[in-house]
């Protein structure tokens, strides 16, 4: 645990058409991910599908280490996106 992140008894589920409802924001890493979460909840009326790192200053898609193999470089992104998600809902 090189930076104390604490991993274990997660668990994921696909989304479902019904969370475009339930959730103020659904945030991908992505491209892809977003074209996908679209494909499966509809069209995004409310604004509510984001990439996580277009809250940055500089929107970008988080690349996948399973294919780059720089996993730090994908911590980094995640980071900045979640601080820069933080700061935009502080200020709305």
């Amino acid at each position: 645990m090189k930076f104390g992140i604490k991993y274990g008894n997660h668990i994921s589920r696909k989304i479902k058409p019904e969370d475009y409802i339930n959730y103020d924001f659904i945030i991908g890493m992505e491209d892809s991910n977003v074209r996908n979460i679209k494909r499966i909840v509809g069209e995004d009326v409310n604004n509510k599908i984001f990439r996580l790192l277009d809250f940055s200053e500089n929107p970008r898609d988080i690349a996948d280490p399973w294919y780059t193999g720089n996993f730090d470089r994908t911590y980094e992104d995640i980071i900045e996106g979640l601080e820069e998600f933080l700061k935009y809902l502080k200020l709305n």
